[in-house]
């Protein structure tokens, strides 16, 4: 153990004389406070408002006539028409200048992440013309650039393989936007209700790592198109893709590499010069892969396809929520980051409704699941982005696309569409945030390359799994098993801290002081208890053996306990119990308006006695310290 043990304890006290419990000489005490009891109701809504409207989103309606209500409610659900009163020439230069450059990065982007999902190419162009409409106007990010990903992409097109072959391409893309759908209600679901909270149960950690296999999967899938090999596994683990690869690596892949280098500057310049000398040379004809023909025209209605009966529907349903939920926290996650670094707040609940809702309409527009994109969020804010204006110059560029456009891609070599996939997913392999993770918290690590080995040697889902259980785990961990820690007092102060961490605090003869870092509830309770008798126990063989003062008060330290439940209360008694058996006393110090309202409704107040309450250490040292006892 460490930490000094004294009998005599220097404390700076400047309190007038008065006696608390009737001790002689002893400075005034002042007694902990015990809150008004609430009438339940109240009780209730205090907690649901804390719960779900912390931010409290009806503030502005208050005190306000019915017109400007109703104002207020439109600009809620459309922020565009907040931010759009002060909208200027100004910010349109910098939007327009964004747009078009994500509008570049898009196009070829689009064409690849179809493909991860298994779907032609135009329906990635098609989601990348109308949720990025619908966004521009319900968002509330200014950054974000939305459209397909390929994280997303490589879940989707991985999890409908699995219920329907992407050959049948009817059933197939009926299923997708099945899913699609889905994933929308999910999201804007999450929002409505505010339930926003539960994204953040995916830690960054396993973010880090399962964005990071899923990078690696990503560029391993392009092997097909970058080799041309034409039979590739439909799985995503290493070991089959590398077994693919290894075993057809003869099959087409020469006849590649005079055109495999000519992708070598921005996405949509090596996608023309490609294409060019594609249709010049007519390198199709001589074992070139390419993208063939790319549907014209603009989204054709899709409701009638999705699966609202039948066995598709659950599938489809269980789809759509993981995918949505892992959209989401990447958009997320976008969105906060860049609202970071413009300071201005990001209101996550709308989010969630504007991306929903996108998602909605756009199942039922021939798109499928659409979300905030790493790569072309961050070029859209180095490009100088001033609101979402630029989603909706993005979606008109590719609306010219769609109409006028999309035939000039039918030569584009599936080499330099794997490429560019590969330059974007590249990015989302974060070393250092890994190497930070690994000197912050171990376990965050073993979080991040759990998911990261799941995602790169078994598939995604499985990775996707991993994230989940073992942030999951985490929390379990750190609520079943709260840490706790002896104090001691800090040299010329009456301030008591962790004798671990201040090791030149003193401990206090015949007063054992632990301090419990977490509520105590059913989960916890029993671990509590038996780790405070352990310490006493580690420290009454300590006190023996040095022949020091018997330990005759033991202090729990309750500042950071935040809230207590009867598991807990019952834990206290049965502490309480064994103490009075061992002839000592247990002394409560700091609990705070939750707890303490507890401790007197169960009557365990009572019990210990309320002279064994106190408002702080300081105040239990003062009163007990110079009665203890030599052993």
């Amino acid at each position: 153990m460490s930490g000094r043990v004294t009998d005599e304890v220097e404390i700076d006290v400047t309190r007038s004389p008065s006696s608390h419990h009737h001790v002689e000489n002893l400075p005034y005490v002042h007694k902990v406070g015990v809150p008004p009891k609430q009438s339940l109701l109240k009780e209730f809504t205090s907690t649901l408002k804390e719960t779900f409207f912390h931010d409290e989103p009806l503030r502005p309606f208050k005190d306000q006539p019915k017109s400007r209500k109703l104002v207020l409610g439109l600009q809620a659900l459309f922020p565009i028409l907040e931010w759009g009163r002060d909208y200027n020439l100004s910010k349109f230069r910098g939007d327009l200048i964004a747009g078009l450059t994500i509008a570049s990065l898009a196009i070829p982007q689009d064409i690849g992440y179809a493909k991860l999902a298994n779907l032609d190419p135009q329906y990635a162009l098609y989601s990348s013309f109308v949720p990025p409409l619908v966004y521009a106007f319900m968002g509330s990010s200014r950054d974000i650039a939305i459209g397909p990903v390929a994280v997303v992409s490589l879940l989707l097109g991985t999890l409908l393989q699995k219920e329907i072959d992407p050959s049948n391409k009817v059933e197939y893309q009926r299923l997708a936007f099945t899913a699609t759908f889905f994933a929308g209600i999910t999201q804007a679901t999450l929002g409505v209700l505010r339930l926003g909270f539960l994204i953040d149960f995916l830690s960054h950690a396993a973010i880090v790592g399962f964005m990071a296999g899923a990078a690696i999967t990503i560029g391993l899938q392009q092997l097909k198109g970058f080799l041309g090999i034409k039979t590739f596994t439909k799985k995503t683990d290493i070991v089959s893709v590398m077994r693919s690869v290894w075993t057809t690596v003869h099959h087409g892949g020469k006849k590649n590499r005079k055109l495999f280098w000519v992708a070598a500057i921005a996405p949509l310049i090596s996608v023309i010069v490609a294409t060019f000398f594609v249709f010049i040379t007519h390198a199709n004809k001589h074992g070139v892969a390419i993208v063939s023909h790319i549907k014209k025209g603009v989204n054709p209605a899709s409701a009638d396809q999705i699966f609202f009966t039948g066995g598709y529907l659950l599938k489809g349903f269980r789809i759509g929520v993981v995918a949505g939920m892992i959209a989401l926290t990447e958009s997320i996650a976008i969105g906060r980051t860049f609202a970071a670094v413009k300071d201005y707040q990001l209101d996550g609940n709308k989010e969630m409704v504007a991306l929903g809702t996108m998602n909605v309409i756009g199942s039922m527009t021939s798109c499928y699941v659409a979300t905030g994109s790493f790569s072309r969020s961050a070029v859209n804010f180095m490009a100088g982005c001033n609101t979402a204006v630029s989603n909706i110059v993005m979606s008109c560029v590719l609306l010219l696309t769609l109409l006028v456009i999309t035939p000039l891609f039918k030569y584009t070599p599936n080499a330099v569409i794997s490429s560019i996939i590969i330059s974007a997913v590249i990015g989302l392999i974060d070393i250092q945030a890994m190497i930070l993770i690994w000197k912050i918290d171990k376990l965050d690590f073993i979080a991040c390359m759990g998911a990261f080995f799941g995602v790169v040697f078994v598939s995604v889902e499985i990775g996707l799994l991993i994230a989940v259980g073992i942030s999951f785990a985490k929390i379990l961990l750190q609520v079943t098993r709260p840490r706790t820690a002896l104090l001691g007092n800090l040299p010329r102060t009456s301030v008591y801290r962790n004798i671990n961490q201040y090791p030149d605090a003193t401990k206090v003869a015949g007063i054992l002081i632990v301090r419990v870092d977490s509520a105590i509830y059913f989960s916890n309770s029993n671990y509590v208890k038996e780790r405070i008798l352990r310490w006493l126990t580690d420290e009454e063989e300590q006190v023996k053996a040095n022949k020091q003062t018997r330990i005759q008060y033991l202090v729990v330290e309750m500042s950071p306990i935040t809230d207590i439940d009867t598991s807990g209360i019952h834990a206290l008694e049965e502490l309480y119990r064994t103490l009075q058996k061992r002839e000592i006393q247990l002394v409560l110090a700091n609990p705070g308006q939750a707890v303490i309202d507890k401790l007197y409704a169960s009557g365990f107040a009572n019990l210990i006695g309320e002279d064994k309450i106190f408002l702080t250490v300081a105040d239990v040292v003062l009163t007990y310290a110079p009665r203890t006892e030599e052993p």
